[in-house]
């Protein structure tokens, strides 16, 4: 399995970008699960959302997670969420070194391939 991050122009403000979970092997190579997001918090954390569906009466909303614990435990959503975000920090630390700084050379012109 490998996350495929992708960015959407327009979204809301605090949406960091999307994320799909890609199956390669086992039962279901070539197929993805979409819907995960990425948020930045009011205090600049990252944090992942599960694709979801609301329900509810009235007043009341809840959210029905598409992804969850064959026996409801927390903490294999959570475990999901976290590899998630290791996979974000990542790719985002190899985009940083692959993007030069503003007036470096290329690694081409620092003797790199």
């Amino acid at each position: 399995m490998r996350v495929v991050f992708v960015e959407r122009e327009h979204g809301p403000e605090r949406l960091v970008c999307e994320a799909e979970i890609i199956f390669e092997q086992g039962a279901l190579p070539g197929m993805k699960l979409a819907g995960f997001s990425l948020w930045r918090s009011p205090e600049g954390e990252v944090y992942v959302t599960f694709p979801s569906r609301a329900f509810g009466a009235g007043q009341e909303r809840r959210f029905f997670d598409y992804l969850r614990s064959v026996d409801g435990a927390a903490q294999d959503g959570k475990r999901v969420k976290i590899w998630i975000k290791e996979q974000f920090d990542r790719q985002a630390a190899d985009r940083a070194l692959a993007v030069p700084a503003p007036g470096d050379p290329s690694p081409s012109a620092r003797g790199e391939s």
